[in-house]
C-alpha cells in the first residue's frame, strides 16, 4: 500500500489537523510501502533554521515512521517551498521535484503539487516565478529571521485577500496544460493537490482514456489517496476519528 496526502497546512493554531496527522503517522501509515506528501505540509515556512519545537515535533514523527521502514517522500508546496536539506535529514525524507514520476503497482504516474497547472491565475504564476528563482530563494534564506517573519505574514494576508476575490476558475486547473503535463511525462494518471476540489476527472488522451485525482484538503476532514494493486481510493475521514 502507497499513500499520498496534500495540503495539511499544519500550524500550531490547528492542533485538531495535527493530532490527526500524527495518528495517520503511527496508524496507518505503518507498514504502507511509502508516505508521499505532495506540497503544503506546513501553513507556512520560512526557512529550516527557524524550526521550533512544533516542528520539530512533526519532523520527528516522520523520521519514526521512516525508520520503522515506509519511505516518506515530500515536495514543495507554494506554502513551504523554503523547506531545505535540514529539515529533510531530520525527518528522514527524499524531497521530490516538482514533477515526479512514480511507479505504482505497474501503474506510471505524474505527480506534481498542482499550483503550476492553474495558468489562468496569472498574477500568481508571476508572483511564484519570482519567489522560485534561485537568486531569490538565496536571498530570503539569508535575511534575517524577523524580515523573513514579516514578509511571510504579509504574503500570506495578500493571498487569502486574493483568492478571495478570483473567480473559481481562475484558481482551478487549465485543463490544456494539464494534457501538456501529462503527454510530456508520458502518461494517463495525474495526482496533484493545490487546489482543495477533491475529484476523480477522466478525460481523453490523443483518443487514449486518461485520469486526473485531485487529493484533498485537511480543513473540515482529512483525505488519503490509497494505492494497492487493486487501484487508487481516495477516503475522508472525520479528524478526531481514532
Amino acid at each position: 500500500m502507497i499513500l499520498l496526502v496534500s495540503d495539511l497546512h499544519l500550524e500550531p493554531q490547528r492542533p485538531d489537523l495535527v493530532r490527526a496527522f500524527l495518528h495517520l503517522l503511527e496508524t496507518r501509515a505503518r507498514g504502507a510501502e511509502a508516505l508521499y506528501i505532495l506540497g503544503d505540509l506546513f501553513e507556512a515556512w520560512i526557512g529550516d533554521d527557524a524550526m521550533g519545537p512544533f516542528e520539530q515535533e512533526i519532523a520527528t514523527a516522520l523520521r519514526q515512521l521512516a525508520d520503522s521502514g515506509t519511505a516518506v517522500y515530500l515536495m514543495h508546496g507554494n506554502r513551504d517551498f523554503l523547506i531545505g536539506k535540514a529539515f529533510c535529514r531530520q525527518a528522514g525524507c527524499r524531497l521530490l521535484p516538482d514533477r515526479h514520476i512514480a511507479d505504482f503497482h505497474g501503474r506510471r504516474v505524474l505527480l506534481m503539487h498542482g499550483d503550476t497547472l492553474c495558468t489562468r491565475d496569472e498574477g500568481y504564476q508571476k508572483l511564484r516565478r519570482i519567489l522560485r528563482n534561485p537568486l531569490t530563494l538565496f536571498v530570503l534564506r539569508n535575511l534575517p529571521l524577523a524580515s523573513r517573519q514579516k514578509l511571510a505574514r504579509k504574503l500570506r494576508s495578500e493571498s487569502r485577500q486574493q483568492t478571495r476575490a478570483k473567480a473559481m476558475d481562475i484558481t482551478d486547473v487549465t485543463e490544456a496544460e494539464v494534457e501538456r503535463e501529462m503527454r510530456a511525462a508520458r502518461v494517463t494518471t495525474l495526482i496533484h493537490g493545490h487546489t482543495h476540489r477533491p475529484a476523480r476527472h477522466e478525460l481523453l488522451l490523443d483518443g487514449q482514456p486518461a485520469e486526473r485525482i485531485v487529493l484533498g484538503d485537511w480543513d473540515r476532514r482529512g483525505w488519503v489517496l490509497e494505492a494497492s494493486e487493486a487501484g487508487l481510493t481516495q477516503v475522508d475521514f472525520a479528524l478526531d476519528e481514532r
